[in-house]
């Protein structure tokens, strides 16, 4: 086999040809996590990614609860604690930029102080990637192009032409998974549209801000500036607008031309006061654009036969909620022990959802219980919502979100 990558395959012991052997497709969270664990049981695994390399950089994502005993059980937790984003303050704004409250992070976020983490997304992917490189062959620049299913396995047909045979193969390839789309159909008949765009992107740190937050809103739009480091460091961006539900090809195929998403945001904001017309000016300068719609991903089962998915690409449930990092770290775990406790793939891919569903269920219907109230549509709501939050400046503690812990993590499957 030919090296994709200068992270070549050399450190794979060919001993591993006994084992049962895994395909995982994608490798930003739910994959090395899952990669970690079966490695740990003994299993032989190959991680294939379309990007280049591991993917630095990112918007600052949440690890909370039940997730944070998954990367405490893997190690890196020291190495998370350390990258911790220590935000000390969220600042939001009324249309001409005055302040309307400021709290402290975890009492908007409902996490636990001390306890969850909030880290870089390239800092998370960087130590994830740290526990398996050295023991798992990484295929990079490269992807899934065709399963087929037999009694013994699954051939796969990689997009660089390649043909292998696994035992077991797993999606773990994010909202827009190309493995479910092979396995399942079109990605629209199980999204489901939560009536908001977004654009992300880094700009210089204009206003100075130094380790917090500042969000400006009016009805259907808001513009958030996040200073993850100190005045001298650049800013990320975050615009996200209410958008009326269209069906999910028409808006893909839409705004597939990033000059069309950069357009369009102009458009929603233009006449925005405070320091919109600047992020916007930015918008256009930026080389790291990242746009899409707000949804989620639910599907009535997660598997069929030999192939399963994960993470985003099973039950994404949106940046609405804060948890899709959890979910992913929280669903490669159920999944990995549920193929080391049982041998026939089928039975573990049902114990897996039997035991995962609930959880991802409650941490998905957040969004349905306030998770979009930062992003009110309409005037009474957006006055609903500031009240809301100076209520909460007022308030001594925050009662931490009882789904962000709702599953007991089990014990590790014994190894041999």
């Amino acid at each position: 086999m030919t090296a994709r990558s200068d992270i070549s395959r050399s450190h794979i012991s060919r001993s591993h040809t006994a084992r049962r052997t895994v395909l995982i497709a994608g490798a930003s969270l739910a994959g090395p996590t899952l990669a970690y664990w079966l490695h740990r049981y003994g299993f032989s695994v190959t991680v294939v990614e379309k990007a280049h390399a591991p993917r630095g950089g990112g918007y600052p994502i949440d690890v909370r609860g039940t997730a944070v005993e998954v990367v405490r059980r893997m190690g890196i937790l020291p190495r998370l604690r350390a990258a911790h984003i220590d935000t000390g303050r969220f600042t939001f704004l009324d249309a001409d930029g005055a302040e309307v409250a400021t709290l402290r992070p975890h009492a908007v976020a409902g996490s636990v102080e001390g306890q969850d983490l909030e880290v870089a997304r390239g800092d998370l992917t960087a130590a994830l990637y740290g526990t398996v490189r050295d023991d798992v062959e990484l295929m990079f620049d490269d992807s899934v192009d065709r399963l087929d299913q037999h009694g013994h396995g699954v051939d796969v047909t990689f997009r660089s032409g390649e043909q292998r045979t696994f035992e077991v193969v797993v999606g773990a390839d994010g909202m827009h998974s190309g493995t479910r789309k092979v396995l399942f159909g079109p990605e629209e008949q199980f999204h489901r549209y939560l009536g908001y765009g977004f654009a992300v992107f880094t700009m210089p740190n204009v206003l100075g801000l130094s380790r917090e937050l500042m969000m400006w809103n009016t009805p259907g739009r808001s513009a958030a500036l996040y200073a993850t480091g100190d005045a001298t460091d650049d800013l990320h961006a975050f615009l996200n607008f209410h958008q009326p539900e269209q069906p999910l090809h028409v808006v893909r195929e839409g705004l597939r031309d990033p000059d069309a998403q950069r357009d369009l945001v102009a458009r929603t904001y233009a006449g925005a006061g405070w320091a919109v017309p600047s992020i916007v000016d930015a918008m256009h300068r930026a080389d790291d654009l990242f746009f899409d719609t707000a949804g989620q991903i639910r599907m009535p089962r997660w598997s069929s036969g030999r192939v399963a998915l994960v993470g985003d690409a099973a039950y994404a449930p949106s940046f609405l909620t804060g948890q899709g990092s959890s979910l992913a770290l929280v669903g490669a775990y159920m999944l990995a022990r549920s193929l080391a406790v049982h041998g026939d793939p089928v039975e573990a891919f049902a114990a897996y959802e039997r035991d995962t569903r609930g959880f991802v269920t409650m941490n998905q219907a957040l969004v349905d219980k306030g998770g979009a109230r930062l992003f009110p549509t309409t005037a009474e709501a957006l006055e609903r919502r500031n009240t809301m939050l100076r209520d909460l400046v007022a308030m001594p503690a925050t009662t931490p979100q009882p789904a962000h812990s709702a599953l007991a993590l089990p014990e590790p499957a014994a190894t041999a």
